[in-house]
């Protein structure tokens, strides 16, 4: 009896899809994903999903079951396979994602506050002390991550139960979207706002900085970054009933469900936006513009079923409303939660000698300094990005593409060490998808070469726009990140050597 009742909480095929599937898709992609390539986005999220997503989460699939009594995550996963100091430096680009999400949601969700309490967005008109629009929203991001740091470091939990309601809010959304959809298609009789008036309109973008070649590759990077968050589902595999069945069937099954989702739901956002009447003007951007297509959902549904102008307004902005509450809620739940999570397994990880002592201090069970550290680098490059860049849109362009960027690199460290892994017969794989040396690495060299492709296109496409900038900072990143895991593991050998020397004396 007790068996059984311990099966019954194993994980479903239908669970494990709902699970990996709320742990993938995120309703913003499809609205950013429209104001980029049009319906053309359609094609480069099926590509990725084969190319990137099945292979890359069998690889967490494999990796989490080989390694789940280990405690410190993705840095004990790439020691064992590879060796501490390519863990560490993988470990670290990983975390520093981590700083450049919060530099981009510390100022993007001043967006989501102004569309919560206003209906729409109006931070390019904000200024405090005479300070442009972006200077203003990189001083009260600063402010915002300060008042966050100061509440997580007091170890306050409650703010989960917000990210658990914002959650949910978030994925009403996507059913909103379907719904509303399919309603003004019904009340326009069947003609879409976005025409598909042949083959090409899911190979052309209507956005003319997409209109190259590389712009178009560069894409690529966007998709990628859509499918992140499957590194958790490698932990999922010892709680999967049947796994060596049940386990790559829930993986292949979610990613066509995901693939097709965000393809439907960029197809929908067609169904109600023309991209040039709503997207094209330069008060919409990478920041706001999934707040102006649900504000237009709103608009067109009183449009389509013959309301009055002014009403059909007012509903554009209660639509743009929820989404905002919706956002600010999760958003919220989740800064709150990365300030330290990251954080931690990052030092608590690691060997404890890579740190000074002040860093590893905790306090309420909180890396107090650490945290503080931590603060006092994002509100730097919030403060070097806004003082450095010359409007809101472009500000919030740049802020996406260091995110994209930095936060697909360590997932290019963590595919890197699989082909060792699976060399490494002394490391005990109670699971396995790749049941040869062969195809372990071919999977392993078509992440590797998907995720870099992707990458370069994304960092090398807004210089050949003459946007240095963008490229710049896209670089900056990863590549100051990088230098910093280097001089800390340095520093680390150094002490390891000294202590062996003096023993050795």
């Amino acid at each position: 009896m007790a068996s059984n009742a311990k099966n019954t909480q194993k994980l479903t095929l239908i669970s494990l899809i709902l699970m990996i599937f709320t742990s993938v898709f995120g309703f913003n992609n499809i609205p950013r994903s429209f104001y980029l390539m049009g319906y053309g986005a359609i094609p480069w999220y099926i590509l990725s999903a084969i190319t990137f997503f099945i292979p890359y989460a069998f690889m967490m699939a494999e990796y989490g079951a080989a390694f789940k009594n280990e405690k410190g995550g993705i840095y004990s996963w790439m020691s064992i396979s590879v060796g501490p100091k390519y863990a560490f430096i993988g470990t670290f680009m990983w975390y520093a994602s981590y700083v450049i999400w919060m530099v981009n949601v510390a100022s993007g969700i001043w967006v989501v506050f102004s569309n919560a309490i206003f209906g729409t967005d109006t931070t390019a008109g904000w200024s405090l002390f005479g300070l442009s629009a972006t200077q203003t929203l990189g001083i009260l991001a600063v402010v915002w991550m300060i008042f966050v740091t100061v509440v997580s470091s007091k170890g306050l939990d409650k703010i989960k139960k917000i990210t658990s309601i914002g959650g949910t809010a978030v994925a009403l959304l996507n059913v909103v979207l379907i719904i509303g959809g399919i309603l003004v298609l019904i009340g326009n009789g069947g003609e879409l706002a976005q025409p598909i008036n042949n083959a090409s309109a899911f190979v052309k973008s209507p956005n003319v900085a997409y209109s190259t070649p590389i712009s178009v590759l560069s894409f690529l990077v966007f998709a990628i970054f859509a499918y992140g968050g499957i590194e958790a589902i490698g932990g999922l595999v010892d709680q999967t009933e049947n796994a060596e069945k049940t386990f790559p069937k829930g993986v292949a099954i979610s990613a066509i469900i995901i693939a097709v989702g965000y393809a439907i739901g960029i197809f929908f956002v067609g169904i109600f936006t023309n991209w040039n009447d709503i997207l094209s003007t330069d008060a919409v951007h990478m920041g706001n513009v999934g707040y102006v297509v649900m504000n237009n959902l709103g608009y067109q549904l009183g449009q389509a079923f013959g309301v009055s102008q002014g009403i059909s307004v007012q509903m554009g902005n209660w639509m743009a409303r929820f989404v905002g509450i919706s956002m600010l809620l999760a958003l919220t739940g989740a800064f709150f939660t990365l300030t330290y999570s990251p954080l931690k397994q990052l030092i608590e990880g690691t060997p404890k000698e890579l740190w000074p002592e002040k860093i590893t201090e905790t306090k309420d069970s909180m890396p107090v300094n650490a945290m503080w550290i931590q603060c006092v680098i994002v509100s730097v490059i919030i403060l070097l990005v806004s003082f450095g860049g010359d409007t809101v849109s472009k500000f919030f362009v740049i802020l996406v593409a260091m995110t994209n960027v930095a936060m697909t690199v360590p997932y290019m460290f963590v595919a890197g060490a699989f082909y060792s892994f699976k060399k490494k017969k002394e490391i005990a794989k109670p699971f396995e998808v790749y049941k040869s040396e062969k195809a372990s690495l071919i999977s392993m060299i078509v992440v590797i070469f998907t995720i870099g492709f992707a990458n370069l296109f994304c960092i090398i496409q807004p210089a050949m726009n003459g946007d240095m900038i963008t490229t710049a900072w896209s670089i900056a990143g990863p590549l100051v990140f990088s230098g910093a895991a280097l001089a800390i593991y340095s520093r680390y050998e150094k002490n390891v050597k000294s202590k062996e020397n003096k023993i050795s004396a």
